[in-house]
């Protein structure tokens, strides 16, 4: 094993996936034993920047396909997200369905970014964590204005701050996963038929993309 594989040690959470940090995903990948590479983004953040030759597979179509998507994940599979946490929920449902050898890009694409390591950029998109962000303070600073008028508006706000203190305690977001399905975040690749012919593709050439 490199010595720059990050592999954190077992936590209470026995689905957890082990970690690889961007130094070591970028000497297997320089040395030409790349893993399967998957980024769980939504399609407009994958098309915005990704690392050459993952392939996308949102997470809430990961979540509802997990078992189709595991007939053709027979090799070491690291996970992609912006900053880790959804590629950790995506590696605790494969690892439901009994896939073994993942591991979630410490840090994500942020790290990878940080790290200097290869990118392919397109047309730039806001990513999920910040349209999060937007709405949710959007929301909270309307309730607050418009509770002067209309005292009962308080408690929208007070409902955005719960769901965002369950999302941080949960490691979960409701209204992430809601703008995920937005057409801005969608594309023309974003369903099963395609990403199983692109996985069976790459299966058959024997190499990444």
């Amino acid at each position: 094993m490199s010595t720059s594989e990050n592999t954190r040690p077992a936590t209470p959470d026995a689905a957890r996936p082990a970690t690889l940090d961007a130094a070591g995903l970028r000497e297997l990948i320089d040395s030409g034993r790349a893993p399967r590479l998957l980024d769980v983004r939504t399609p407009a953040e994958f098309e915005t920047a990704h690392i050459p030759g993952a392939y996308n597979v949102p997470l809430d179509l990961l979540r509802e396909h997990r078992e189709e998507l595991r007939n053709h994940l027979d090799e070491d599979v690291v996970l992609i997200c912006r900053s880790g946490a959804r590629a950790t929920q995506a590696g605790q449902t494969l690892a439901g369905v009994g896939l073994p050898h993942l591991k979630v890009l410490d840090g994500g694409m942020l790290a990878w970014q940080a790290a200097h390591a290869p990118v392919r950029q397109g047309v730039p998109r806001w990513d999920l964590e910040r349209q999060v962000r937007l709405v949710a303070g959007s929301i909270v600073l309307v309730a607050v204005l418009g509770s002067v008028l209309v005292p009962g508006l308080k408690w929208v706000a007070a409902a955005i701050g719960a769901g965002l203190t369950f999302a941080a305690l949960t490691n979960t977001c409701a209204m992430g996963m809601l703008l995920g399905r937005l057409p801005y975040n969608r594309g023309a690749s974003c369903d099963l038929d395609t990403i199983v012919g692109q996985l069976r593709e790459g299966s058959t050439a024997g190499r990444r993309p």
